[in-house]
């Protein structure tokens, strides 16, 4: 009985080691998920607009590997929050910052996990860098023909940061808004008279390991509701434990167009 019980602890033992192994590699991952997302009020003048979106780097080096999938012609990058934490060096910020700046104009909001480092620390930071940071803020892109998208974004949920009241005042009529949120719950303050047509978040990790399906969130995806599309991504890094199982590591190269430019 004695043997048995070793023989049975040994197993067990093997198994757990294994799959710690298994979701220690789960987390180095490189994956590009890829949307192609169409509106009938996205401005036709814009023809295709191209988004590289990152949320939740934490603690990871943006890979080379991950670099090389990303398209050409990037219109801009999203960072959707939690670039870094407590304990991260601004070097490895820096060295992520320097990178992402080489695609395309960068566009941030605050994650929970980034007010560790020092608020006014980050910004002077990502302002050094050229990052326009959306604090409860607004920002106009403007097609050729004078066609307006507005990006908002909103400081993190946590604490009641999030001011969306403020950053939709004054906002002109008529022009496609893409909202940034680090948390997706921001979806839930949101009225269909605001007419934000897009949302990106992340914050969830999808679960970050989830065992037979099960998680302590959903699987990161693309929801089309009533009020907004909200695309909530898995992340690109991990937070607490660097492991990964079920969510895989993923970023975005997102698409905008027009409905009727869908075939062309």
């Amino acid at each position: 009985m004695f043997s048995l019980l070793i023989k049975i602890i040994f197993v067990f033992c093997f198994i757990l080691f294994a799959l710690i192994i298994i979701m220690l590699f789960k987390a180095k991952e490189n994956r590009l998920t890829k949307h192609t997302l169409l509106f009938d009020e996205f401005p036709k003048s814009f023809d295709t607009f191209r988004i590289f979106f990152i949320s939740d780097i934490h603690r990871r080096t943006i890979s080379k590997k991950m670099l090389e999938m990303v398209p050409d012609s990037i219109n801009l990058v999203v960072i959707g929050g939690d670039l870094t934490e407590a304990g991260v060096p601004f070097q490895k910020v820096e060295k992520n910052l320097n990178v992402l700046k080489k695609i395309a104009p960068i566009y941030f909001v605050l994650g929970n996990n980034d007010y560790e480092v020092g608020k006014d620390k980050l910004e002077y930071l990502l302002t050094k860098h050229g990052v326009t940071i959306l604090n409860n803020s607004s920002a106009t892109i403007t097609s050729n023909t004078g066609e307006k998208l507005i990006l908002l974004g909103v400081e993190d949920m946590s604490e009641d940061r999030d001011r969306l009241d403020i950053t939709l005042d004054h906002l002109p009529e008529g022009d496609f808004r893409l909202l940034i949120s680090h948390n997706p719950d921001i979806y839930h303050k949101l009225k269909k008279a605001d007419n934000i047509s897009l949302i990106l978040s992340g914050h969830t990790h999808g679960g970050q390991i989830r065992i037979f399906g099960l998680g302590l969130y959903e699987k990161g995806k693309l929801h089309n509701l009533k009020k907004a599309s909200l695309l909530i991504s898995n992340g690109y890094g991990t937070s607490g434990i660097p492991l990964r199982l079920g969510a895989p590591a993923e970023a975005h190269f997102i698409q905008l167009k027009h409905t009727s430019l869908h075939n062309e």
